[in-house]
């Protein structure tokens, strides 16, 4: 019995935490853009592959491997 208990309140507590953070999780993603010059307000006008790498990475502190 008391365990059951004690998941019962595991899962109330795990339910309260996701809706308390559930805004939070989107807005942390709300600045950033897509990769690629489609998704650039001022896109270059030469655009390669290995531009799209770079672009790709960023911000990993690997570059891409097509150089």
């Amino acid at each position: 019995m008391g365990l059951i208990k004690l998941a019962a309140a595991g899962a109330v507590g795990y339910a309260l935490y996701k809706y308390a953070n559930q805004n939070k999780q989107e807005a942390e993603f709300a600045g950033i853009r897509g990769s690629g010059p489609d998704h650039m307000q001022n896109p270059p006008k030469g655009w390669d592959k290995t531009d799209e790498a770079v672009d790709e990475s960023f911000p990993a502190s690997d570059p891409p491997s097509t150089y």
